[in-house]
Parts: C-alpha cells; sequence; structure tokens
C-alpha cells in the first residue's frame, strides 16, 4: 500500500505543481508585492526585460546568462513551499504521499529550471529536438510576448484550465526564430 500511496502523492503533485507555478508566476512574478518586490524585480523587471519574443529570446551575450536561472535558494523555498498542503495530508494518509509529492517537486522544479535554461540558451541538446520541447518551447516564447497569457513552462495544464493558454498569436510580430523554435505567428490568411 505505501508504493499506492508513494505514486499518488507523486501524481497529485505534478497536477499541484502546474497550478501553483501558475499562481506564483501570475500573482508573484508579475505583480509588485508591496511587502517583497524581489520575484518581480527579478522577474518581470529583468528577466523579461532581458529577453524578449524577438532575437533578444536567445541569450545575446554570456552576461545574459545570469538572468535565465532563479536564484538558487528559490528551489528549496518553492519545493517546501509546495510541499506544505501535502504534509497535512500526509499526517492523516500516509507519509508515503509525502515522500512521492516531495520527490515529484524536486522533479518539476528540476525540469523547470532546464526546459527553461534551454529554451534561453539552445544548444541543440537531445531534449530541445524533441516535441514536446518544441511544443513548450512555442509556449514559452508567447509568454514573453504577452505576459499576460502562458504562466506554465513545465505543463500547461493550468493555463488551459484558468484561461490563460495561447497557441498562436493573433498578430504578426518580430519573433525568435531557430532550429526549435515553432512559428507561432497567427494562422496564414487569418488577415493580420
Amino acid at each position: 500500500m505505501s508504493f499506492v500511496w508513494l505514486l499518488i502523492g507523486f501524481a497529485a503533485m505534478i497536477v499541484f505543481a502546474s497550478f501553483f507555478e501558475w499562481t506564483l508566476h501570475r500573482f508573484v512574478l508579475h505583480r509588485p508585492l508591496w511587502f517583497f518586490r524581489y520575484p518581480f524585480d527579478a522577474h518581470a523587471m529583468l528577466h523579461h526585460r532581458v529577453f524578449r519574443a524577438d532575437h533578444t529570446y536567445h541569450v545575446q551575450n554570456r552576461t545574459d546568462e545570469a538572468n535565465i536561472p532563479m536564484a538558487w535558494w528559490n528551489g528549496p523555498v518553492l519545493i517546501l513551499a509546495g510541499c506544505l498542503p501535502f504534509s497535512g495530508l500526509a499526517a492523516f494518509i500516509s507519509w508515503w504521499f509525502l515522500l512521492g509529492a516531495f520527490a515529484a517537486a524536486c522533479g518539476y522544479y528540476a525540469t523547470y529550471e532546464y526546459l527553461h535554461w534551454c529554451m534561453h540558451k539552445p544548444q541543440r541538446r537531445l531534449v530541445e529536438r524533441s516535441g514536446i520541447f518544441f511544443v513548450l518551447n512555442g509556449h514559452h516564447l508567447l509568454h514573453h510576448r504577452y505576459m499576460h497569457k502562458n504562466f506554465n513552462v513545465v505543463l500547461p495544464l493550468a493555463d488551459l484550465c484558468l484561461n490563460t493558454l495561447l497557441v498562436r498569436s493573433k498578430v504578426c510580430f518580430a519573433q525568435a526564430r531557430g532550429d526549435y523554435v515553432p512559428d507561432v505567428q497567427p494562422p496564414a490568411g487569418s488577415g493580420t
């Protein structure tokens, strides 16, 4: 039974993490909090200023690389914060549930950082040649064009459920190009 709770905790965290990522991205990284401006300043004011949806979506110089990942301490803080609700449930269900959730939270955060790094600093890695990366890269590129859309990087489930999913731009714009960057321009013949 412990293995079952481990799997349930893992699966539940993957779904929860999509909504957790969406909430943090929308309400903390894109809105200044009067008592804690660091996330907004680091993300919306710096990351989005350096990396836009045009050719600057990709690293232009080595100094910009520091603006791709989150600060080292963000990982442990976000993983522990995401696991808090699971801790309460685990007290009543099984600690294996929490262990599964913790493993998924660690994996989700590591996946976020790695995919995000590959999106902004492409180097023809194996993951960059996958179909799922191609789709997620276009999803994230559109976020850099429309900061009020596509808040998820890893699993756009929350974007789909919370009506912030954008698959294509409604207007033409100068977008980033590359082997593993999809064309997110309006469909041909749309008149825009």
